[in-house]
């Protein structure tokens, strides 16, 4: 218990005093995050805040985990660092799309055949018992851990809300893998904690600054180790405190992230676009246009993924597939629920202001509209 909550306060520090420091010089040297259309902030704001987060993270690691009894923990640090450097990059410069998935792969290649990070069964889901076919466990956990990696980068739309579902859902992790005894585990999990701790004063309404790709993409990787190691620990007999259907719950821990992720990947698809490119069909972007404020679509995502962790956990004996698709249902439900409740632009035909032509002129229902018409 010493090792975590000394990992969590190294990690809270480190990130607290670098925070300003980043600020300070993301200003000095103008490395903004510049407003357009598809954005929500209004004025440009620093987005190195991942630097703090990634700071306090591994220096928090490297002092507190015993890496002699866990070897795979360097290649972890490997993957991090790569992914660190992926995503300033990307927030200094910009990179496409193609370099950056690039990056991600081998960033999984690091944690999948050098630190045995691997899904080896389904637990049941669709009926699948035993371990799976080699080639395809493989691929099922690559394109787990790239879907993983990009889920908390396309949902830091909102200040505060990538930061509090990543804090939730590492806490979570935490707490059980301390309880199982997985101290290297749980040290990585409350390291990440106390950086989002510390992040989120600065990152909460009105946000000083954000976390940028170095900082989400950070998150990503970590919470695809923490949540493959979750399924593969929680579903086996031989651990202290087993969980039934570990699959549908690590799947509800990061419910919001993934589902909003998948959503809108599949989307983009539909419209034969590259699944990475950019949008306003998030779930942020969607409460956003309900009116609802940064700080209350934040605590309220994060809100809804609480219950639907205790929810699951509390109905893990109905078994995996049950749970997988009772989650689909009520998520999608939901979203269909902000898509058709949506403010629906209206149109008329504008009989009294005629164009040079002498056509009608078709304009937006809005009081300024008809005021116009007047």
């Amino acid at each position: 218990m010493f090792d975590i909550l000394l990992s969590l306060s190294i990690a809270f520090f480190i990130c607290f005093l670098a925070i300003p420091v980043i600020v300070t010089v993301a200003e000095g040297k103008k490395l903004f995050d510049i407003p357009d259309a598809r954005k929500i902030h209004n004025k440009p704001i620093p987005s190195l805040g991942g630097l703090g987060i990634f700071a306090g993270f591994i220096l928090s690691c490297l002092i507190i985990i015993p890496f002699a009894g866990s070897p795979e923990i360097q290649y972890f640090f490997a993957a991090a660092f790569v992914i660190f450097f992926l995503g300033l990059k990307d927030d200094i410069l910009d990179i496409s799309p193609i370099k950056k998935f690039i990056g991600q792969v081998m960033a999984a290649f690091l944690i999948v055949y050098k630190g045995g990070i691997q899904i080896h069964s389904m637990h049941g889901f669709l009926g699948l018992q035993g371990d799976l076919p080699p080639m395809f466990s493989l691929i099922f956990t690559y394109l787990t851990v790239i879907v993983i990696i990009n889920s908390f980068n396309l949902i830091d739309g909102v200040d505060g809300l990538a930061g509090s579902l990543a804090l939730m859902a590492s806490l979570v992790f935490g707490f059980y893998f301390s309880s199982v005894n997985m101290m290297p585990y749980a040290v990585m999990a409350f390291a990440l904690s106390g950086s989002l701790i510390a992040f989120l004063i600065f990152n909460f309404q009105p946000a000083k600054i954000f976390m940028g790709d170095t900082g989400s993409l950070l998150l990503g990787l970590i919470h695809a180790i923490l949540v493959i190691k979750f399924i593969n620990v929680a579903g086996s007999t031989g651990v202290a405190v087993p969980v039934a259907a570990s699959p549908a719950i690590g799947f509800t821990i990061l419910l919001i992230p993934l589902m909003d992720t998948l959503r809108v990947f599949a989307i983009r698809i539909f419209h034969r676009r590259s699944p990475f490119s950019p949008d306003r069909n998030h779930i942020h972007h969607l409460l956003i246009d309900k009116g609802l404020s940064h700080r209350t679509i934040t605590l309220t995502l994060v809100g809804v993924n609480l219950v639907l962790i205790a929810a699951a956990y509390a109905l893990r004996s109905i078994g995996c597939t049950w749970l997988i698709f009772g989650l689909f249902t009520i998520f999608f439900t939901g979203i269909s629920g902000l898509y058709y409740t949506r403010k629906r632009t209206r149109l008329f035909v504008a009989t009294t202001n005629k164009s040079a032509e002498g056509s009608s002129k078709i304009v937006p229902l809005t009081k300024d509209a008809v005021l116009e018409q007047k």
